[in-house]
């Protein structure tokens, strides 16, 4: 019997998995060269036209967020700077899947050592394109992991993860993977266990595995101790997600009798479509990057989708942040190449510099806040003269609308408090009309450490003192100043830093939706 092995990585979706271990890691089948090169060309074209309309067979069925992944991949199927550098090698002599592969492998090493979050999260993306077309080329078909498996090897694509059954439990344990990954999101909104970052380990494992993706670990062929103490903690967390739930309908209350504020932090519009609003005190982060998906968009597009959220939340507040791009959200033809993009031309610099795009959101947004409770956030405010300018710029939009004839409003516009100089200077914005905590960001700069980079996670926790010093002081001179302070990283639904939010002064926090019911059972257990 094998010796129990105990891995550490980074919880990418929490939860409690039990089962086999089912090894991800195995190549295609080989693959039967053709006899000239026109028959090599015509096998790839079929393995991606199979490829192509196996995709467009699981969008049909897929919800929005796991249809936009596909839509993904289907565009970079059907883009010829991608298939192309295969097909002018298969003349020379090279066969169709020794083509392919290289030409991906070159696109995939590309992915995997950018600097970019955003790209190297893409890289299992790009990964499952290659392996789906070599599949079609060998007409392999991949082998299905048995009810309640943990799928376990170096990262798994998207469409792995949406053609398993996850009804009988399981979970994914992953040796590299990322936080940020398309399958991380995925898993997280549909509450599969996730452990990314495990490191080196056997290569073929063929053993029960304990996945404990609430602490990121996982043990390989546990002893029988190890197995109980396991189950005593999964039954735990159950048990807590289940009274969590009797929370959900309440409004958030402390044991002394605190009022706590939860709003929900919203990607898309179709976000809103199964929440409550009646669970939730708003929206204190509605993103925009959704909408600059593959281009900057047009100005009815933005406002059909900042109307459609204001329409849903009726008189509670709706807070939007304009555009954050760049960073780990690149936009094509809008955001810049650059050496270091996290301390580059991103959020607020970035529309600062390009004008032409940003002046077309903030008249959607003007226009959208005539149906609602519209708040305005800047994101990657470090100064304020950049608060000034984007300001103007509203005041400038807004009298070009009066002048048309259009209707619109001009919302409070407030700023996110993630770069340091803000929270260190806060005064230096008494002008503001209210401030919003990142603290994804405001933790990553302040750590000098990268969320997603398993050999230091262990410093970017927002319960470092330093973090919670800096959001006590932005709370207290909020509180001076009389400007509203809430807070809208993945900080505020965590069970395990609410308490020390709520200790720093904090009285409003946005949450993931699938987070809100946890969040306010946590929050009736503070004593505060």
């Amino acid at each position: 019997m094998p010796e129990p092995l105990r891995l550490q990585g980074i919880s990418a979706s929490a939860g409690y998995a039990e089962g086999p271990l089912f090894n991800l890691d195995h190549g295609p089948a080989r693959y039967t060269g053709k006899a000239t090169a026109g028959e090599e060309k015509a096998a790839l074209e079929a393995a991606l036209a199979s490829a192509t309309d196996r995709l467009a067979t699981l969008i049909e069925t897929a919800d929005e967020e796991a249809a936009g992944i596909l839509e993904f991949q289907l565009a970079m199927l059907e883009d010829e700077a991608l298939t192309g550098p295969a097909f002018a090698a298969i003349p020379s002599g090279m066969p169709a899947d020794l083509a392919w592969r290289q030409a991906l492998d070159a696109e995939i090493a590309g992915y995997e050592t950018s600097d970019q979050d955003y790209f190297r999260a893409r890289a299992a993306d790009m990964r499952d394109i290659r392996d789906r077309v070599l599949r079609a080329l060998t007409e392999e078909q991949e082998s299905a992991a048995p009810a309640g498996a943990i799928l376990y090897g170096e990262d798994i694509a998207p469409t792995r993860f949406l053609e398993t059954d996850w009804s009988a439990g399981g979970g994914i344990a992953l040796r590299a993977g990322s936080t940020a990954s398309h399958v991380a999101m995925l898993a997280r909104s549909r509450g599969v266990p996730m452990v990314v970052g495990l490191g080196s380990s056997p290569a073929n494992p063929d053993c029960l595995a304990l996945l404990d993706a609430e602490h990121g670990g996982i043990v390989l062929a546990p002893s029988k101790a190890e197995i109980e103490t396991f189950r005593r903690s999964s039954s735990s967390f159950a048990a807590r997600r289940d009274k969590a739930d009797a929370y959900l309908a309440r409004p958030a209350v402390t044991k002394a009798g605190t009022t706590v504020r939860v709003q929900v932090n919203i990607a898309d519009p179709s976000d809103v479509d199964v929440i409550d609003i009646s669970t939730c005190d708003g929206v204190g982060l509605m993103r925009t990057e959704f909408l600059f998906g593959r281009a900057a968009p047009d100005e009815e597009t933005q406002y059909r989708a900042y109307r459609k959220v204001l329409e849903w939340a009726g008189d509670k507040p709706v807070t939007i942040r304009t555009v954050d791009a760049g960073g780990d959200k690149p936009v094509p033809g809008f955001t810049v190449e650059e050496g270091n993009p996290f301390l580059g031309l991103r959020g607020i610099r970035l529309s600062l510099a390009r004008p032409d795009v940003f002046r077309v959101q903030i008249r959607a947004l003007l226009r959208a806040a005539v149906h609602g409770s519209l708040k305005v956030m800047f994101p990657m405010i470090a100064v304020s003269e950049e608060y000034q300018r984007a300001a103007a710029l509203f005041a400038e939009e807004q009298t070009g609308l009066v002048a048309r004839g259009v209707a619109q409003k001009m919302p409070p516009l407030g700023i996110m408090v993630e770069v340091p100089s803000v929270a260190i200077a806060p005064e230096a914005f008494a002008d503001v009309a209210f401030f919003s905590i990142g603290s994804n960001d405001l933790t990553q700069y302040v750590m000098a450490a990268a969320r997603d980079n398993a050999a230091v996670a262990h410093l970017n926790s927002v319960r470092h003192p330093a973090v919670l010093r800096l959001i006590a002081e932005v709370a207290a001179f909020g509180l001076r100043a009389k400007i509203p302070v809430s807070l809208c990283g993945d900080a505020g639904g965590d069970p395990a830093a609410i308490p020390a939010l709520i200790k720093a002064g904090l009285r409003d926090l946005s949450v993931a939706p699938a987070q809100l019911a946890m969040a306010k059972a946590t929050i009736a257990d503070v004593a505060i």
